[in-house]
């Protein structure tokens, strides 16, 4: 019998680690030292294959080895196959922690381990890491969707890889392959399936982290990096629901600057909004629209999602020129928008045309599509339709989240089923 540190089993591809949390050991008895914790898992089933090599040791020893893998076995099987317990009509965007993170780690050489996952939980940082210290961090934002049926969709989760290598060039870190990061993805939402909403009821929002956690005290990038996820059951973004949100022009402050980091979704550019809206919210407003900071009369973007502009069935939204996200849900509208027979300028965009539209709609992952229903602009308050979605949003809507569902065929190929 081969002796090993670890219970290996043979196999997997591709390979998944899954192992509890320090401080979750207590989770799985018996205690076992942290080397033997450690099982390789397939990430389509989370279950225990047949073959294995087991620890070498007296008969106790594998006997609590035994018992130790059916107790994480049966753990992870009753957690994949059974929904939680939540409100799933009343969600809301705020975070409830799920049971597992994947974690990867990058070293000096520029390669990232092999990824595992963990038991969902805080992590260890230096006081002197990149990320605290210069802000040397990235995230995305992507959905997976429960069908009728059960099986889960992703949607487009290759764009937010992409999106975070574009980012990561920009802010001096390595980052995961387009594969590293959607088997990643893959593998961690599979992990927490159970807390996937009902179909209808809402959505499993990700949240890939990218993020200096070596130690560094200059300013210089850091000497390794760590990449990780988690999850979160959602529901909408904006309290209003699908209903119209209210925005004020924002003139003095500014989200980002030309040359600067607003076009990469780093994780400096939305503490920077922060001032914006609070101040908006405590006035009444939903959010805050901002205005590009040389001319004070193009628009950008909301703090946290883009914005179009429909005026005689012609779609206008701002080009990306390095002052606004690339938005993933922006790119897919657009899309769909020239599908469905629209024309679509990405192009400057005036506050003027602005306040003269037909309607106003916001777009993101968080948000998806987002009716506007009114724009504040030096006290002067415009409204748009009739207290709900204009025709082109509402008709843009319901095509891409019955995309995003698999309500209708994907005629783009943009989805990817989990069974």
């Amino acid at each position: 019998m081969e002796s090993s540190g670890s219970a290996v089993l043979a196999g997997l591809q591709p390979n998944y680690l899954i192992c509890p949390s320090r401080n979750a050991s207590s989770l799985f008895l018996p205690p076992l030292a942290a080397s033997q914790k450690r099982l390789l898992l397939s990430p389509p089933s989370l279950k225990l294959q047949n073959q294995i090599s087991l620890f070498s040791g007296n008969v106790d020893q594998l006997s609590a080895t035994f018992r130790s893998q059916a107790v994480l076995s049966d753990t992870l099987s009753s957690e994949v196959a059974e929904l939680v317990e939540i409100d799933w009509d009343n969600l809301g965007f705020g975070f409830h922690p799920t049971d597992y993170m994947y974690v990867m780690k990058c070293s000096r050489d520029g390669n990232y381990s092999k990824g595992e996952l963990q038991r969902f939980g805080n992590i260890e940082l230096s006081p002197s890491a990149g990320v605290l210290n210069y802000g040397q961090g990235l995230f995305e934002g992507l959905k997976a969707y429960r069908k009728e049926g059960g099986n889960i969709l992703l949607f487009r989760p290759e764009e937010n890889a992409q999106r975070m290598r574009m980012g990561a060039e920009r802010m001096c870190m390595p980052s995961p392959s387009v594969e590293q990061f959607v088997e990643a993805v893959k593998a961690t939402v599979l992990a927490n399936k159970r807390w996937i909403p009902p179909p209808g009821k809402g959505s499993l929002y990700i949240r890939p982290l990218l993020m200096g956690s070596g130690a560094v005290l200059g300013l210089a990038p850091a000497p390794e990096y760590t990449f990780l996820i988690y999850v979160s059951p959602v529901g909408n973004y904006y309290k209003e629901g699908i209903a119209p949100i209210n925005l004020i022009v924002e003139q003095e402050l500014h989200r980002a600057t030309p040359g600067g980091t607003g076009g990469v979704k780093t994780i400096g550019n939305y503490a920077a909004v922060l001032k914006a809206q609070s101040a908006a919210k405590s006035k009444g407003y939903t959010d805050v629209l901002y205005l590009d900071c040389v001319h004070k009369r193009y628009l950008e973007e909301v703090s946290s999602c883009n914005i179009f502009v429909v005026k005689d069935k012609v779609i206008s939204t701002p080009e990306i020129k390095g002052t606004i996200l690339p938005g993933i849900t922006r790119k897919s509208i657009i899309d769909v928008a020239r599908s469905q027979g629209f024309q679509v300028e990405e192009r400057s965009v005036t506050v003027d045309e602005l306040l003269d539209a037909d309607e106003v709609f916001c777009t993101g992952t968080a948000v998806v599509v987002s009716p506007v229903g009114s724009i504040t602009y030096l006290g002067k308050r415009v409204s748009y339709g009739e207290g709900g979605f204009g025709a082109v949003s509402q008709q843009l809507y319901s095509v891409l989240t019955s995309l995003q569902m698999g309500l209708i065929e994907d005629t783009m190929n943009w989805t990817f089923e989990l069974n």
